[in-house]
């Protein structure tokens, strides 16, 4: 995902504190039934940042930093905190985070995408509101097809609304999100026209698949090595399961219909046993993204926020004095729209881009378009 390394403070001060409030979501909202089942920082966050490589600015983006093969254990831990404060941390900790990630996209986030010459910027909100609609719509596609099950049409909505409400949090306008399924369906329609692979997406996409297990490993004692490989490989065949035919053959990722059909009981099982526990979830995610321990632990532990409110995106900017996304992006941008602070970093790297597939699978085969659910 396109953030880079961004760093939430404002949590509890303890493990035994809850938040200042609920943010913007709370207990019985869609987003924390959805988002707090293990799936979700599993399968369905690999899931996105897989597919969403397949945007070609998005993709010049993450080359550029190269953060997500130099440092994978670190720019997992950043992502995954940003997304777990949007959902589960308080108003205030959300809309510094926010302003934290616009500002940290303005400076690292700009540049030439080298085969169409065109400029890049990850704030552009058509390229946020990509990142954005992948990640939640991965979520729920994980949660569905190895949690509880999918959801019914009253619920889908209610979480669909609620992802227009963590839109306030980017560039995004909130209008342009979609609240129903069919709506999902013909914005991954409307956007596979512009989507490409080549050498570097198709590098990025196995390394991605892969990182899993340096993330898991590095922590560990070496004797748990084959448990990682065990996890990463199992993770990896369910999120490519997932993931409609056109996407892999443009990724240039195999996998058979017999293993598509025989990973979804086994992680199943798997994550509906892991659920029961909210200490294993813990202590999991301690090795998964420990930076992310303080903003789940009082929601796992049950413990109520200091203050049982919770505010829309509008009045939390207001309550915290802090500028919107879209203040902020404004006040980054010179008149003739560059971008203060930018630098355009050279295009060098090892897999450098030598072949560029723009041309993708049929766009008729409706059936397979975005996920097919």
């Amino acid at each position: 995902m396109a953030t880079f390394g961004t760093e939430v403070r404002a949590q509890p001060a303890s493990a035994d504190m809850g938040h200042a409030d609920y943010g913007f979501f709370g207990p019985d909202s869609l987003t924390w039934r959805v988002w707090r089942y293990p799936t979700s920082l599993t399968v369905g966050f690999q899931r996105a940042v897989t597919i969403e490589e397949l945007d070609p600015f998005l993709l010049a983006a993450v080359y550029t930093t190269d953060k997500v093969a130099a440092h994978p254990r670190r720019r997992y831990d950043g992502t995954m905190r940003y997304f777990a404060t949007v959902a589960f941390g308080d108003s205030r900790s959300a809309v510094k985070a926010s302003e934290m990630l616009v500002k940290l996209h303005a400076h690292y986030g700009v540049g030439v995408e080298p085969i169409s010459g065109l400029r890049y910027d990850a704030n552009d909100p058509d390229q946020q509101l990509w990142i954005h609609i992948t990640a939640w719509h991965s979520i729920l596609y994980a949660y569905e097809t190895f949690g509880p099950g999918k959801l019914d049409d009253a619920d889908e909505s209610r979480y669909w609304q609620e992802c227009a409400i963590a839109a306030e949090l980017q560039t995004i306008d909130p209008a342009r999100v979609p609240r129903t399924r069919d709506q999902v369906r013909r914005y991954f329609e409307s956007e596979r026209p512009r989507l490409a692979a080549s050498e570097a997406t198709q590098a990025m996409m196995r390394h991605i698949l892969g990182s899993l297990y340096d993330v898991i490993a590095e922590p560990l004692p070496r004797a748990f090595a084959p448990l990682a490989w065990i996890v990463s490989a199992l993770v990896r065949t369910a999120t490519l399961a997932t993931m409609p035919r056109w996407q892999r053959e443009l990724g240039g990722l195999r996998q058979g219909r017999l293993v598509d059909a025989a990973i979804r009981p086994v992680m199943r099982f798997a994550f509906w046993a892991f659920a029961r526990s909210n200490r294993v979830q813990l202590r999991a995610l301690g090795v998964l993204s420990p930076a992310t321990v303080p903003v789940m632990a009082p929601i796992l532990r049950g413990i109520p926020p200091q203050r049982p409110e919770k505010l829309k995106p509008a009045e939390a900017f207001e309550r915290h004095q802090t500028p919107t996304p879209a203040a902020v992006y404004a006040a980054l941008r010179l008149p003739e729209g560059d971008l203060r602070g930018e630098h355009d970093l050279p295009w060098e790297h090892p897999a450098a881009i030598t072949v560029s597939r723009l041309a993708v699978a049929n766009a008729a085969d409706a059936a397979d378009v975005g996920t097919a659910r």
